[in-house]
């Protein structure tokens, strides 16, 4: 889902499209993405793989663009990202023919 809202969840803020994977281990993966909602800022959770009943729990630990770290992604740009957390091992990467994977979640609150 899309919604801003979802039924027992709270509000999405960011999402992310999953392109290009590398499973690093369980808990760590490196994905190149593409921002749809955002911006997302480091340290953002993602707890929902759109239209999947995968749990996950996931944490933005680097936003790499053209070579140097960034704190924020905002859409429709593209990254490497690297995740943390459970459910890492769950990322696929994308194809026209079978779609692409979309991260869901929040961005951490603002100091």
């Amino acid at each position: 889902m899309t919604d801003a809202h979802r039924t027992g969840h709270h509000p999405i803020d960011v999402e992310l499209q999953i392109d290009q994977v590398t499973i690093a281990d369980p808990a760590e993966a490196t994905a190149t993405v593409r921002c749809l909602r955002g911006p997302v800022r480091y340290g953002a959770r993602f707890d929902q793989i759109r239209d999947s009943v995968e749990v996950i729990d996931l944490e933005l630990t680097r936003i790499h663009v053209y070579g140097r770290s960034v704190e924020e992604l905002a859409p429709p740009h593209s990254a490497l990202v690297t995740l943390r957390g459970t459910g890492a091992q769950l990322l696929t990467a994308g194809t026209s023919a079978a779609g692409w994977q979309v991260l869901q979640g929040t961005n951490p609150p603002t100091p």
